[in-house]
């Protein structure tokens, strides 16, 4: 199986490339492909994971027609074969990790919900009590299910460098209080559907970031949506709060780096084969248990 860790589809502007996706202008839509580059401590190492764009396409794709009826997207098609006549050279790269979107002013900030004490929201409530100042009751452990989930958005890092946690007040000041309600109402309906969802497919849904941005048409879901990249994902027969959960996304290459004693300065090293298959594994573990269906790579 090819890895495809950076798409080259001459002729056509390249608008930017993120950790992991690369976005193109094709006429008045957008093309977003998902690489399989991955990324770890804000930095993209030098080895990729094999399908891995692919898994994360076909998953944000599974959760958009789930989630159609609550909030609209902006998906126009993934099927290559619809895609305008301009792209047909580079259908290899294309196809299952590809999704041509309609163009949106896309809101500058991360829509966070956190329904379990873990990553960041744990060591804020362990220094503060709080969680992105939002006071919880006193004697919580890691991994607990908190309360009532809580909508924490971040601000949205142009340049690479890490998202910052920022206050509902400072959302409401970037922009506006209609758009920062809406965002906050959609985000916990989205959450709480999806976690539902998840739970009775033995998955607990721990934490999730969206991206919103308006078109003509209103308010849309856009990037991607309720994959292993943006959220955290617990195996439900295995949760034991108290401590760190097992998950399916890149904890094996986390613990890796962490192991080999990684400075988290560029370069990041590359990765042995068992941790890309183990990672590989993971993903598509995650795949199978939320759609019922396993993923032909291909």
């Amino acid at each position: 199986m090819q890895t495809l860790t950076q798409t080259d589809l001459a002729g056509l502007p390249l608008l930017a490339r993120g950790k992991v996706r690369d976005l193109y202008a094709v006429g008045e839509s957008l093309l977003l492909i998902a690489t399989d580059r991955i990324s770890a401590f804000d930095h993209v190492l030098a080895t990729g994971i094999p399908g891995k764009g692919k898994i994360l396409t076909q998953l944000s794709l599974f959760w958009f027609q789930l989630l159609r009826e609550v909030v609209p997207n902006h998906l126009i098609t993934a099927d290559v074969a619809q895609y305008p006549g301009v792209l047909r050279p580079y259908i290899s790269q294309l196809s299952g990790r590809s999704m041509l979107v309609k163009r949106a002013q896309m809101f500058p900030v991360e829509c966070v919900v956190r329904g379990y004490l873990s990553g960041s929201g744990w060591k804020d409530y362990k220094a503060t009590g709080a969680v992105c100042g939002i006071q919880l009751p006193k004697g919580l452990r890691e991994s607990d299910k908190l309360p009532q989930p809580l909508f924490t958005p971040a601000s949205k890092s142009l340049g690479g460098e890490h998202d910052e946690n920022i206050s509902f007040d400072e959302m409401i000041t970037r922009i506006g209080e209609p758009a920062a309600t809406k965002l906050q109402g959609l985000s916990l309906d989205i959450y709480n559907r999806a976690a539902h969802y998840a739970a009775q497919r033995g998955v607990i849904l721990a934490d999730t970031k969206f991206e919103f941005g308006v078109t003509p048409d209103g308010i849309v879901l856009a990037d991607e949506v309720l994959t292993p990249d943006s959220s955290r994902y617990w195996p439900a027969d295995q949760y034991a709060p108290g401590g760190p959960q097992p998950s399916f996304d890149k904890q094996f290459v986390r613990d890796y780096l962490e192991q080999i004693q990684w400075n988290k300065q560029a370069p990041a090293p590359a990765l042995p084969d068992d941790i890309v298959a183990k990672t590989q594994r993971k993903y598509l573990d995650a795949y199978r248990l939320l759609t019922g269906h396993e993923l032909d790579l291909g």
